[in-house]
């Protein structure tokens, strides 16, 4: 049984746990916010950052790294493209997902508006909301705008690319963030159009069970909703700050 550690919240855990509902892999998951995280889950993530994968002898805690241990464990269906400069270019998209959209979305935008308040108890830095809006989402936005197809995915079938681009926008709008369709309306049609697969339809339902809720409710709710949850946590009550923080 491959067993995942992170929350369902999480864009990066949202990567993994489609590529794993598209290959058919069972899991078991324990939702924690990273910064709820003991001292034996600093042993399995040493920069404390979920998702982990935990299967067999492997420990594993990068997303890209999973999704490719997952490709080459599992290879069927293909989450990268056969032809070698297609499967380069989604890699390179993987990448502008995961760290540029990461940094606009995640931590200047969803840590200020949702885990600084959450988690913290700490009020969010609002100018930095306000600058991140007014020239970062814009410039990432545009970039994305003349990348992304008309229809259909990225590279034929879905892709690790579509993926990790859609994932981000889907916790951004955990922050009250909708995308300017009159602005951008590729982006628009394609984010819309990959969060209506199944892999991500089942997810939502756990999604939507806690995104308004307390950080250590989550495990609770999530069993109420029937999440394929692990009988042991990681998890502590206490929260603390991350190795590689971003204010």
């Amino acid at each position: 049984m491959v067993v995942i550690i992170g929350s369902y919240l999480s864009p990066y855990v949202r990567k993994v746990l489609v590529a794993l509902h598209l290959k058919g892999i069972p899991y078991q998951i324990d939702p924690i916010v990273p910064f709820y995280g003991d001292n034996e889950f600093s042993r399995v993530s040493p920069l404390r950052r979920i998702p982990v994968l935990l299967e067999d002898d492997i420990t594993l805690s990068d997303s890209t790294v999973i999704c490719e241990y997952l490709e080459d464990r599992y290879p069927t269906p293909n989450l990268l493209p056969s032809d070698i400069a297609a499967r380069a270019n989604a890699r390179w998209l993987e990448e502008f997902a995961d760290s540029r959209m990461g940094e606009v979305f995640i931590w200047n935008l969803f840590n200020q508006v949702a885990i600084r308040p959450a988690v913290f108890a700490e009020p969010g830095d609002r100018s930095k909301v306000e600058r991140t809006l007014a020239d970062d989402v814009p410039n990432v936005l545009d970039y994305l705008e003349g990348e992304l197809p008309e229809r259909g995915f990225l590279f034929g079938a879905v892709s690790v690319a579509d993926i990790a681009i859609a994932s981000m926008l889907r916790t951004a709008s955990f922050a009250r963030f909708e995308i300017d369709a009159t602005r951008w309306p590729r982006t628009a049609a394609f984010v819309a159009r990959i969060l209506q697969l199944e892999a991500f339809q089942a997810l939502a339902h756990f999604e939507d069970a806690i995104r308004r809720s307390p950080p250590l409710k989550h495990r609770e709710l999530l069993a109420q909703a029937g999440a394929p949850l692990t009988s042991a946590t990681y998890g502590t009550q206490q929260p603390r700050k991350g190795l590689m923080r971003i204010d």
